[in-house]
């Protein structure tokens, strides 16, 4: 059975990012460390700060959550 997580980032401007994964780690690596795009939300709001995550095991639960 897959995990799906939910997960809220605060940036360094005090906005919020929220997010849905089935890799709660990969992800978090790749906004804190730039292996995203350019343009994405968390890419220029660095340093970044994970506030909150919930592990879903059914991906429509997750989505609904999120």
């Amino acid at each position: 059975m897959k995990t799906f997580f939910v997960y809220i980032i605060k940036c360094a401007d005090h906005t919020y990012y929220t997010g849905m994964t089935n890799n709660i780690s990969r992800r978090w690596q790749e906004h804190c460390f730039g292996e995203e795009h350019k343009d994405a939300y968390t890419y220029s709001r660095k340093p970044l700060e994970l506030v909150f995550y919930e592990a879903f095991n059914d991906v429509k639960q997750a989505f609904e959550f999120e």
